[in-house]
């Protein structure tokens, strides 16, 4: 069962899987990480989310820069999350209710990728940055409410690509989403991230 009120907001260990490319990459730098996830206008992959109690779930995952994305849950879960207008909306497709439980993007470290102009080296936003590998990662929360939780960004080099991020919650719950390839560029409808619309609909 998929924990709603810990998505986003809060897997166990990651799971293992293999990276093409070398056993060992230089360190990305920050500036080389901003400048990857500023030009990711939109982007579409699969996804393999790991809780923290162990379930898995899948799906895909939409994103449209800035501010906006969406995870499609795989069946049996009847789940869909919306980020758009600055909100997070986890629809329940086993209640009745139309409206979604709700809570603002700015109270989420997924903020920090979604943002306008990410720059990773600004504002002490940044709490680690080593190398593992072929793997960068990068861990990041935000500076004025630590509270949040943070980020981990994991990538790999040449070409750069987000793999894979893990998010903490204040209470130390943790989150893995594991993408498969992303399709980038094209043209997601806004109605994939408008949240009022997607309420009108299923309340038809």
């Amino acid at each position: 069962m998929l924990n709603r009120r810990r998505f986003l907001v809060t897997g166990t260990a990651a799971a293992a899987w293999a990276f093409a490319g070398p056993a060992h990459a230089a360190k990305l730098s920050l500036g080389a990480v901003s400048a990857y996830l500023n030009g990711l206008q939109t982007a579409v992959a699969d996804f393999t989310q790991i809780n923290d109690d162990g379930s898995i779930a899948t799906g895909t995952i939409y994103i449209r820069r800035p501010g906006r994305c969406r995870f499609d849950y795989n069946p049996p879960e009847q789940t869909l999350v919306m980020v758009g207008g600055g909100q997070v909306a986890i629809f329940d497709g086993k209640s009745n209710k139309a409206e979604p439980e709700q809570y603002p993007l700015s109270r989420t470290p997924l903020s920090i990728i979604l943002e306008q102009n990410v720059d990773l080296a600004r504002r002490n936003m940044v709490v680690g940055h080593r190398e593992d590998g072929p793997k960068t990662i990068v861990v990041a929360q935000d500076p004025k409410n630590p509270g949040y939780g943070s980020i981990e960004l994991v990538f790999t080099a040449n070409p750069v690509e987000l793999r894979q991020w893990i998010i903490t919650d204040g209470s130390g719950a943790r989150t893995t989403v594991i993408l498969g390839d992303m399709v980038k560029g094209g043209n997601l409808s806004s109605t994939l991230f408008n949240i009022p619309y997607e309420v009108g609909q299923r309340q038809r």
